[in-house]
């Protein structure tokens, strides 16, 4: 009876001790996370070098190849190659409830819902006003401007601020993103966005 009492508390005291061992920490893994390999879209258009060669073609292309008169045809492919195939265009809407949403678009979503009202209604985008910054491979771009339906319309029945982030890979730069809102009468673009400050 004694030794099956030893025997019961050694199981027990062993019991005890695997469990306040602390659990096993998991191996920490050295350096950067691994970086996946883009897929690359084999039919997504080249583009001109001219159009992508520096911050100030791409925008120039950017704000160029959407444009037209009413019943003219849009090169969209141009518009297309200035994008990573896996960009999104990103509109901020006010809600009736007072809220906001961000509505993620990929670049051919965007040209499939904006072809007919930019090829039948005339649209043409000005820039007005850039703020730009850079940091390595990344720039962002606070781009102002104002919309019309024909380029000498007195003037714009809409304008907004478009957030641009640009990538440069050491050949060409790409858009990676474009996020933006318009303006309205409770929300009016600030001064500051209305001009290109000098370098």
């Amino acid at each position: 009876m004694q030794r099956s009492a030893i025997l019961v508390l050694a199981v027990a005291t062993a019991g005890w001790a695997l469990a306040v061992q602390p659990a096993k920490q998991p191996e920490v893994p050295t350096g950067h996370p691994q970086i996946p390999v883009p897929r690359v879209e084999e039919d997504w258009p080249r583009a001109a070098p001219d159009d992508v060669a520096s911050i100030d073609a791409i925008l120039k292309a950017f704000y160029e190849a959407p444009a037209g008169l009413p019943g003219q045809a849009r090169d969209w492919d141009r518009f297309r190659s200035l994008f990573v195939p896996s960009a999104r265009m990103i509109p901020a809407r006010p809600g009736a409830d007072g809220t906001s949403g961000a509505y993620f678009l990929t670049i051919s979503d965007y040209v499939d819902a904006n072809r007919t009202y930019f090829e039948k209604g005339g649209f043409s985008d000005r820039e007005v006003g850039r703020r730009t910054e850079e940091f390595g491979n990344i720039v962002h771009v606070w781009s102002t401007y104002e919309s019309r339906r024909k380029l000498d319309d007195p003037a714009p029945y809409i304008r907004g601020v478009n957030s641009v982030q640009l990538l440069k890979d050491g050949n060409r730069y790409w858009i990676v993103n474009v996020f933006w809102d318009y303006e309205r009468p409770d929300t009016p673009i600030p001064d500051k966005y209305l001009h290109t400050p000098r370098e």
